[in-house]
Parts: structure tokens; sequence; C-alpha cells
């Protein structure tokens, strides 16, 4: 699988970004589940425009075409693909300060290009829980291990830990806010009016090292290149919670790139041996 991957690595990115809009209509039209879940997380940010969700469901399928592409190609040939970047000053200034600072990138355009162009500019350790198709394991590890500036930790204690050094030596670390966590490890948060587990992990480290929280994404711009965007975390409007300011602040980013938001994913289920919400 892997020499098949390198040869797609090989492949134009806007040849890969025109079969991927192929793949995501694929994807929506075969599987009833995954159709329900990106209708029903559109509708419930009052986002049901059709067209909004024709191009989600594209840019959808182009979010698993491009991965061979930042995973395979030699990394300086990736990170120039990012063509603009807004808000770099944010991460330069966190780093100044000497306590680190916190990535949080949601499922927004193409996730796996920030901690690349991160890595390119200062050392970023990322945390990662092993993908469903154990075959790409290795994939993920040759891209997210690439160079000294990037290192990738497992979602567990010894990853935590991992990170909070890194925080420590005025690195950057990496997390995916918007990930459904393990039972123990989120609350119950409103996102776009209705709950969603939450992870807590960027609030406690952010509260134990000082590190500001920044939201940065890569979105798709025309011809295979992309934005980087970096911007602060909403401060929590008394009396809301840190964990819903940082939902609010995920609100604000999807908003604006709505059409490049991962619709399909589960956001709202409940993890094993969690109670639903508001329950006793």
């Amino acid at each position: 699988m892997l020499f098949l991957l390198r040869l797609v690595a090989r492949l134009p990115l806007p040849l890969l970004h025109a079969l991927g809009a192929v793949l995501g209509w694929i994807v929506y039209f075969c599987s009833p589940r995954y159709r329900r879940d990106f209708k029903r997380n559109l509708a419930t940010a009052g986002l049901s425009d059709f067209r909004l969700r024709y191009a989600a469901v594209a840019e959808a399928g182009k979010s698993a075409t491009e991965v061979p592409v930042v995973w395979l190609r030699p990394l300086g040939r990736v990170v120039g693909l990012v063509v603009e970047v807004n808000g770099w000053e944010y991460l330069e200034n966190g780093a100044k300060r000497g306590k680190g600072v916190i990535v949080v990138t949601p499922h927004i355009g193409c996730w796996e290009m920030v901690g690349q162009y991160v890595a390119s500019r200062m050392p970023i350790t990322v945390m990662y829980s092993p993908p469903k198709i154990r075959a790409l394991e290795p994939l993920m590890r040759i891209g997210r291990g690439r160079g000294s500036a990037m290192k990738s930790v497992p979602a567990d204690l010894r990853g935590v830990r991992a990170m909070l050094k890194a925080l420590r030596r005025g690195e950057a670390i990496g997390v995916l806010p918007d990930q459904v966590p393990g039972v123990g490890e989120g609350e119950w948060v409103e996102f776009f009016g209705r709950p969603a587990y939450t992870m807590t992990l960027v609030g406690r480290i952010s509260e134990q090292t000082g590190a500001p929280v920044l939201l940065c994404c890569a979105v798709r711009l025309l011809r295979g290149r992309y934005r980087f965007i970096a911007e602060p975390m909403l401060v929590p409007r008394p009396p809301e919670s840190p964990l819903r300011a940082l939902n609010r602040s995920l609100e604000q980013l999807i908003r604006r790139h709505p059409e490049q938001y991962l619709w399909g994913y589960n956001r709202y289920k409940v993890p094993a041996g969690v109670l639903p919400p508001g329950a006793r």
C-alpha cells in the first residue's frame, strides 16, 4: 500500500482534489449513516443550504486524497503549497514568552498541513490516535515524523507528559480539539447549540503551563494551494466556561469556512462508558 500511495503522491494536487470530490460523493451516496450525520450536523449549525452541502461533500473527499501529498512529498515542497499566511505573529509572540504554544486544529481544510507548516518554522509535538485502518499507521508515522522539528506522541498519559515537556522547552504542541474523547477525558458542552462531549485536555494543559491556545487551520485555495490561519482562542464571557469558549471559538472559525469543515464526523456521539447529557 505504501508503494501505491507514494505513486499517488506524485500526481498533481489539483487532479487529486478533483478525484477527491468524486470520492466524497461516492461515500456520501453509499453510506446512509454518513449521509445522515452529514445532513444532521449541518442542520444543527443552521446550515441547510444545498449549495453549501454540495461543496462540503466534495471538500470532505479532498481531505482524503490530499493526505499522500502532505505525508509523502518532501517537506519543503509540502510547505511550499502554503501561499498565504495570516496570524503567524501569534505563534511567534507566544513562543517568545517561553511557555510554548498550544495549537488546536479542528477538522477544517487540510488539518494535516497545519502540523507540517508549523514544524517548518518551529518544533511541534502532535498527539495522534491510531487510524481505524491499521495499514495506514506506518504512513501516518512517516508523514508526522519527518525531521526533528515534528514529533508524534500517542493519545495517552505518556503523550501528555511529552507535550508538557515540549511546552516547558518553549515549543508548540498540536491537538485536534473537535475529536470525541474517551470516558473521563471530556465534559458535555454546547457545540452549535447541542451538547457535545468535549475534551478537557486543552484547558488543563493551558492552565497548568500558562501556554496560550491558538486556533490554526489550512484552508484550501484554488489550484492546490493553501492559506494558513492562526488566531487566539476567544476569551470566556462570564459565566461562560473555558470549554464553552473553546467550542465557541471553533464555531466562529467553522462559520467562516463552513464548506471545508468535516460535517460527516459524528461529533455528538456518546462514547462508551459515558453517560448521555442530562443523565445522572
